[in-house]
């Protein structure tokens, strides 16, 4: 259980760990249901702001990601930090 969201998280859903920030709970994932051994892994952060989780960046693997920021993320102030707390978690999760 994170003690941010209090949501219980499985060993195999890809849960990387989660941050927050004023009222919104970011959570990041790798992406396992198309994963292949032979593929860099992918990553997606969610956010929940009180209506429910929802998917608002895609990462893919490398030393210079080019996150896809979905609706209303694109261009917003606060992605620069999100990314910078994603990758943090990606180097280093907080589910091992």
């Amino acid at each position: 259980m994170t003690a941010e969201t209090g949501e219980v998280h499985s060993g195999d859903d890809g849960w990387l760990g989660d941050f927050s920030r004023g009222p919104a709970v970011f959570a990041v994932y790798r992406e396992m249901e198309a994963a292949h051994p032979l593929s860099p892994p992918e990553y997606r952060i969610e956010c929940n702001d009180g209506a429910g989780p929802r998917v608002i960046c895609r990462i893919p693997d490398g030393s210079d990601p080019a996150p896809e920021w979905l609706g209303a993320w694109e261009g917003d102030e606060w992605c620069e930090w999100i990314l910078k707390q994603a990758l943090g978690l990606i180097k280093r999760p907080r589910n091992r």
